[in-house]
């Protein structure tokens, strides 16, 4: 039976919550995607866990990390990087998902020393968003909250039925406790354009991501953009899904993070 311990990390103006599955291998660090939170890893950390030191971060703003005020600047990468001091980890594996994979990239390029390895599961590769821009896209996601939050476990299942039809039925406990807990200001802003993050990034990186087709935010042409950035990052394309990847097929995603993890 897998157990874990659970914690609280202090960081700038907050604290990250964090759950933990203390295998005998180097340590794993997760940074879930918008409106999810730590615990929607744990198929993976499970997997995982006799092998690797899983930790999985709930968010600021996620799970129960600390909420943001109106107008509070935050900044994703350096939560990671503070939690990961706060832990005295070296040299960890750092994997994150959607707009977790982008802070993850922020983390690695600010710190370059820091992470031994860096995978991003489909990372929220995107442009700049303008200042209307920013504040519509804002003001849709503090709606969809309130949406979350007056519907039922029943309805935020059938929610999650409709559009995540090919999800393992234990995936979405997690998820739904995460729509729950999710700050209307959590949507963060990434002050440069991925290009440049991409380019500063020493460690070993691995992006994996599902067909563009299927709702994929890396497409083919943004795959060779960061290799050309890049020369330490490699991309996997997994047939069969979309963007989020390791939910809709969990064995290609798998074999394809391990190859990345054990490799010299």
């Amino acid at each position: 039976m897998v157990t874990w311990t659970k914690g609280s990390l202090e960081i700038s103006e907050g604290h990250l919550s964090y759950h933990r599955i203390e295998g005998k291998g180097p340590t794993l660090v997760l940074s879930h995607g918008l409106t999810d939170n730590g615990l929607c890893w744990m198929r993976l950390a499970k997997t995982l866990a006799a092998d690797f030191d899983v930790i999985m971060l709930d968010a600021r703003g996620h799970g129960e990390s600390s909420r943001i005020q109106d107008g509070q600047a935050f900044d994703p990468g350096r939560d990671i990087a503070e939690a990961i001091d706060q832990l005295g980890l070296e040299a960890p594996l750092v994997l994150g998902h959607s707009i977790g994979a982008r802070a993850v990239a922020d983390y690695a390029a600010s710190c370059p020393e820091g992470p031994s390895k860096v995978i991003l599961e489909d990372p929220a590769f995107m442009p700049p968003l303008d200042g209307p821009t920013l504040e519509r896209r804002r003001a849709g996601f503090r709606r969809q909250v309130e949406a979350y939050r007056g519907m039922s476990r029943a309805d935020l299942l059938a929610l999650g039925h409709k559009y995540h039809p090919t999800w393992r039925e234990d995936e979405f406990p997690a998820w739904i406790d995460a729509k729950t807990q999710v700050d209307g200001n959590a949507m963060p802003v990434f002050a440069r354009a991925w290009q440049d993050t991409v380019a500063k990034i020493k460690a070993p990186t691995l992006i994996v991501h599902g067909e563009a087709k299927l709702g994929s935010l890396v497409s083919p042409e943004i795959a060779i953009e960061a290799r050309a950035l890049n020369g330490r990052l490699t991309t996997v394309e997994i047939t069969g899904a979309g963007h989020n990847t390791r939910r809709e097929n969990f064995e290609g995603y798998l074999e394809a993070v391990i190859a990345f993890l054990n490799a010299p």
